[in-house]
């Protein structure tokens, strides 16, 4: 139907907004026509009346004229009124009854005049009604007269047809050409988005689908510049999954060869163990420790097939060796040119997954430990526990050079909050997850020239 689309129901309201217009401006004008309808009556019965004054008194006035008189005038009776005397000029001896009502023109306000215009359109009766008004031919008389109220309210009939059909042709002249303005400057512009939104719908990655902002109407244009934002912004996210799924691809496949590499170092560094150099002897569980970490992580990979890392398996373990392990082989990757620290009671009891939280700290200590070896000034991690009421909290603070503005701002987001030069922005955003995971959050306390801190907080059920 017409009034289910959005022209229609504009054209429906607007006929509706008319024709209420129309009803409130028809009680004035009906009242208006009623008042000019009896003027013109008394001012007709005057001329009759002064016709008759005309003639000689000694002459008597034919009755023939006299009913033609009134007659013409559409009255019963005439009297005009001169200084307080009531003077009877014509009269018909048929008048059928006495008036039943009497209406002053002289006196009568907007608000009565529109009563009575009301009253004589609704009511179905035949009265006979006395008029009294100003007389316009001649000085301080007035006029007086009887007549019939059916005729008045014929021509008010006739009348208020004739307002209605104005109004209707009023009505379906402006409705049309509303009806045309609205479907040219605002539902044709709405059904090019639509159809814009249709065909993106089928390609969202095809960039050429993108609407193109050129509407002159302002509330239109704002419409289309946000769609073609929006459109932008989820043609760039697809693309990006896809590159994403691309990549944990590539990793499932590279983590099923290394996974079998990384088995056979394995096997060869439990030989090791059995070495007559103390030292050796020492770094082997190490070692092992190391490969044994790694090979999980890539049957974790093969197995889970997702981007998201598997739910932690919880345990309770000390966690200052966990601490020492990290800092060791951060010592040991930058061959000490940068000092690393902990600082955790012993013993210290956690509750947690020991391999996600030795993930966790590695990256941040590492990117700690790399940021200040990249500024070439010497510098200090320091990794801090403290048992907190209901949580767990390690602090990884280093001295060096803080986060640039575009690290900041991108910080947990894959590939954009790498804070330097070759680093793909993925550490973060995996000890970020692997913290959520344990219903805990990674925070950046601070950063700056002086230095940078992240913040590790674990709640009581995991620590």
């Amino acid at each position: 139907m017409i009034f289910n689309t959005l022209s229609g129901r504009f054209l429906g309201l607007m006929i509706v907004f008319v024709m209420i217009a129309e009803a409130l401006i028809f009680v004035p004008s009906i009242a208006r026509f009623r008042e000019s309808y009896l003027q013109n009556r008394l001012e007709l019965a005057q001329l009759a009346a002064l016709a008759q004054l005309a003639t000689p008194p000694d002459e008597a006035v034919d009755e023939a004229l006299e009913r033609e008189l009134l007659a013409t005038a559409d009255v019963f009776n005439v009297v005009l009124r001169r200084k307080e005397v009531r003077e009877l000029v014509l009269s018909d001896e048929d008048m059928p009854m006495m008036p039943t009502a009497t209406f002053d023109l002289r006196t009568a306000s907007s608000l009565r005049l529109m009563r009575n215009a009301v009253r004589v359109f609704l009511s179905p009766e035949d009265r006979v009604i006395r008029v009294i008004g100003q007389a316009e031919f001649g000085i301080g008389s007035e006029v007086e007269i009887t007549m019939r109220e059916a005729p008045l309210r014929e021509a008010m009939i006739d009348y208020a047809l004739r307002i209605l059909y104005l109004s209707l042709a009023i009505v379906i002249a402006v409705a049309t050409l509303l009806f045309l303005a609205v479907r040219y400057y605002i539902v044709q512009p709405m059904s090019r988005v639509v159809a814009h939104m249709t065909a993106y719908r089928e390609a969202p990655e095809d960039a050429t689908r993108i609407i193109a902002p050129r509407n002159s109407v302002r509330e239109l244009r704002e419409a289309e510049t946000a769609l073609q934002d929006l459109q932008v912004r989820l043609t760039g996210a697809l693309r990006q999954k896809e590159r994403l799924a691309a990549l944990g691809g590539a990793i499932a496949k590279i983590s099923h060869d290394l996974r079998n590499l990384l088995t056979t170092a394995q096997l060869l560094a439990d030989r090791i163990e059995s070495s007559a150099d103390p030292a050796v002897r020492r770094t082997a569980p190490k070692l092992v420790k190391s490969l044994a970490r790694a090979i999980t992580l890539c049957e974790r990979t093969l197995t889970y097939g997702k981007a998201e890392e598997p739910p932690p398996e919880v345990t309770r373990f000390d966690l200052a060796p966990l601490i020492d392990e990290v800092v060791e082989n951060e010592i040991a990757a930058t061959d000490g040119r940068v000092a690393i620290e902990a600082e955790a009671p012993a013993p210290f009891e956690a509750r947690a997954d020991p391999d996600q939280l030795f993930r966790v700290l590695t990256n941040l200590v590492r990117n700690a430990a790399q940021a200040i070896d990249a500024s070439g000034r010497p510098g200090r991690v320091s990794v801090i526990a403290t048992a907190e009421p209901g949580c767990l909290e390690i602090r990884v603070t280093d001295t060096g050079p803080g986060l640039p503005p575009k690290a900041r701002d991108n910080l947990f987001k894959p590939f954009q909050g790498n804070a330097r030069q070759g680093g793909a922005g993925l550490g973060l955003v995996i000890a970020a997850e692997l913290v959520k995971g344990h219903g805990g959050a990674l925070t950046l306390e601070r950063t700056g020239p002086q230095g940078t801190t992240f913040l590790v907080h674990l709640p009581a059920r995991a620590a």
